[in-house]
């Protein structure tokens, strides 16, 4: 399955058995029992999706009450499980867009179910058919764990349009902010105990401004924006190669204003190279 540092392991061979002997009993339970217990896990990270779609609302409802650096000075805990579930959400995704084999499994797992009922393992691992069609919505994004927190937090702003929409905007500002400046500062970066916490505060970095970009009417892209987005795409640029194409990836299809004609053109260049 998924294990803790997200590693998937698909069923990639007895699958490709099972469909080359299509009428052979034993490819077809092979290949069944073991993409049986990765379904498990996918569903298990699905349900996961949607309590953190309620915590993530839980969370905003306390740091946007208050002007940001002041929240985020009196929530310290709450800021730093907010930045935790970002970290996670843009760890998965990456997991989730260079592992194809995650799509084909489940895909094989919906055309086998009819198939083996008949099998004592089925109803070890039943999925309900509603189960099992929210998920496949939910994995046929590039970016589903992203998908869920930015509708999240949309709605949370729908939902709350008596709360100034700075107090959400800024929060978010002032955290890709804060963490574009602690990568910056070599004294910072020095004194991390661990270089997976690098990766950390850019993942938290990026999931900010997506969020930001998603809310905020004019993005975060606009040459006023109050992130400085030419230099948080600069910094990931300046990142050792291969370690953050996939948060780049997420800047250039998971922001809404990406590519608006308002965008500067330095900024669609950056982002394009």
């Amino acid at each position: 399955g998924i294990n803790a540092e997200y590693g998937y392991i698909g069923a990639t061979e007895p699958i490709r058995e099972a469909i080359k002997n299509n009428d052979c009993e034993k490819s077809q339970v092979t290949a069944w029992k073991a993409v049986c217990p990765l379904v498990s896990a996918l569903n298990t990270y699905y349900q996961y999706s949607i309590e953190l779609d309620k915590q993530v609302v839980e969370l905003l409802n306390v740091l946007c009450s208050e002007p940001p650096m002041e929240s985020l000075e009196n929530h310290q805990a709450l800021a730093k499980l907010f930045a935790i579930i970002l970290d996670f959400v843009l760890a998965f995704d990456d997991l989730k867009m260079t592992n194809p084999s995650i799509q084909n499994d489940f895909s094989f797992y919906r055309r086998m179910r009819n198939r083996v009922k008949a099998y004592s393992e089925a109803e070890e691992h039943e999925i309900s058919n509603e189960v099992a069609n929210r998920m496949s919505m939910f994995y046929a994004y590039p970016t589903p764990m992203l998908k869920m927190l930015s509708s999240s937090v949309t709605a949370f702003v729908q939902k709350n349009q008596a709360l100034p929409l700075e107090n959400t905007t800024d929060i978010f500002s002032t955290m890709a902010n804060l963490c574009r400046c602690m990568i910056e500062d070599p004294q910072i970066v020095a004194r991390f105990q661990q270089k997976e916490t690098v990766l950390f505060v850019l993942r938290v970095m990026v999931g900010a401004i997506i969020l930001y970009d998603h809310v905020h009417p004019v993005g975060a892209f606009y040459r006023k924006s109050n992130i400085d987005i030419k230099s948080s795409i600069k910094l990931l640029r300046d990142q050792p190669a291969n370690t953050v194409e996939t948060l780049l990836n997420a800047l250039r299809y998971s922001t809404l204003h990406a590519s608006d004609e308002e965008t500067p053109s330095v900024v669609k260049k950056l982002l394009a190279e």
